[in-house]
């Protein structure tokens, strides 16, 4: 059995407080399409912090066996039918099982605490011939400049509100909306360097293989 955590059953936000009426209206955004050309035909692919499946779906519609992983149970219920969902805690969680892809997307490795502890778990699910395929902020990125301005992707809009820098540790508040309703949400994180991020990667037994053509996202495998 995987080993889980307490997580929440709230219907309206995840235990991180990311809204779930948001992230059910964001789009996928040439994430899928980028995986996709990745990995096999078929490729078993493993989905940590899915939300309600922005990226898994398109996988699945791809022909991808997909399996995602999400402490918000709500959720977990909102994912397609085509994706297997499981609730738990995707930084502690063990399936017992590898898979030929594992995705840290939406910047998992940026986070100053559970950072390393992500990219354990992608290490003890990825095959030995696989590959870890992950998102964190990109290098150039200047937030301070995005205060105050607001982002529309499909139906949602996203409002950074305000920054604060430490070093390399970025606090800040974001503001979300869809359809009129909005949310906020603080979060802190670690803005990793390529030096920063190997060493994340190679304490957890993976190594960096390259970065992508998309900004800030990057491929490892088992060291």
């Amino acid at each position: 059995m995987p080993d889980m955590d307490p997580v929440s059953d709230r219907t309206d936000v995840a235990p991180d407080g990311s809204p779930l009426e948001f992230y059910r209206r964001l789009p996928a955004m040439g994430e899928p399409e980028l995986i996709h050309s990745l990995v096999p035909a078929g490729a078993s692919i493993l989905d940590l912090g899915c939300g309600p499946g922005r990226i898994a779906g398109p996988l699945a519609r791809l022909g991808h066996r997909v399996t995602g992983v999400d402490n918000g149970a709500a959720m977990i219920r909102s994912l397609p039918a085509e994706v297997e969902g499981i609730v738990g805690d995707a930084a502690t969680i063990r399936l017992g099982r590898r898979f030929d892809a594992v995705l840290m997307a939406s910047h998992l490795v940026d986070d100053p605490d559970a950072g390393p502890a992500f990219a354990r778990t992608a290490a003890a699910h990825v095959a030995r011939d696989g590959v870890v395929i992950g998102e964190s902020y990109p290098r150039e990125w200047d937030p301070e400049a995005g205060v105050g301005r607001t982002s529309r992707l499909g139906d949602a809009e996203i409002t950074l509100l305000w920054v604060r820098r430490d070093g390399d540790l970025i606090t800040t508040e974001v503001r979300y909306g869809v359809d009129g309703n909005f949310w906020t949400q603080a979060f802190t994180a670690r803005l990793l360097d390529e030096s920063a991020l190997r060493a994340l990667l190679d304490e957890a037994g993976l190594v960096l293989g390259g970065w992508l053509g998309r900004s800030g996202w990057f491929v490892a495998g088992p060291r």
